[in-house]
């Protein structure tokens, strides 16, 4: 059986089909339309994985990560950085759509698991990795295992407080984590500082030793 695999972000999507053997058959990358609301990033992901199947004869398995946790009980999204998605019943719906099983977890969860049982974390007894992006997140997986804690979101550390009358959040609070390192917090702050608009991308790779002293003093 073959693999699909969709990477649910704020700002992309990815997907990837996989052999028996995890060699990479296709990859693709699509925009996530989240201005668009929640209908729309339903259609996005259901091409995706349509246009991925396309690619093989096999049968295919399907496994989603996103932004955010689900609740065990009632399934809806909790917690997410693309906003549209909380309180929505994305595998329900993804599933009833495909008529296929889907297997969901959080992004942070399923980076950690990887890194941890196939990546540069192999061996390592605890585990905690860190998704810098449109949000922040984290997550924890001990002796191959993730941790969700009793809340279900062990791990997640955007929304701790940094500064307690820092920036404003989308989450209400102030001085979150991820108004200062996410993607964009970087971004808003590469502005401030130079009067220019970069993506990260660009700033990370054009910035100098000089450059990011200056940054990081400013």
């Amino acid at each position: 059986m073959h693999k699909i695999g969709i990477d649910l972000g704020g700002t992309k999507t990815e997907g990837i089909l996989l052999d028996e053997k995890h060699n990479i058959i296709e990859r693709k990358r699509i925009k996530t339309p989240q201005e668009n609301g929640y209908d729309s990033i339903v259609k996005s992901i259901t091409f995706l994985i349509n246009d991925l199947k396309k690619k093989t004869s096999e049968k295919t398995s399907i496994g989603l990560c996103t932004p955010g946790v689900t609740d065990p009980n009632s399934g809806l999204i909790k917690n997410s950085n693309t906003q549209c998605l909380i309180g929505m019943p994305l595998k329900n719906d993804l599933e009833n759509i495909l008529d296929q099983k889907i297997l969901m977890e959080n992004d942070a969860n399923c980076f950690a698991l990887a890194e941890s049982l196939l990546g540069s974390a192999k061996g390592h007894e605890v585990v905690f990795g860190v998704i810098m992006g449109t949000g922040v997140g984290g997550g924890i997986v001990i002796n191959g295992t993730i941790h969700k804690g009793r809340s279900n979101i062990a791990g997640e550390w955007g929304h701790h407080i940094l500064y307690p009358n820092g920036n404003e959040c989308y989450c209400g609070k102030q001085g979150c984590v991820e108004t200062y390192i996410s993607g964009p917090a970087l971004e808003r702050r590469w502005f401030e500082i130079t009067g220019t608009k970069e993506s990260l991308q660009s700033i990370t790779q054009n910035l100098s030793f000089e450059k990011a002293e200056q940054w990081k003093s400013e």
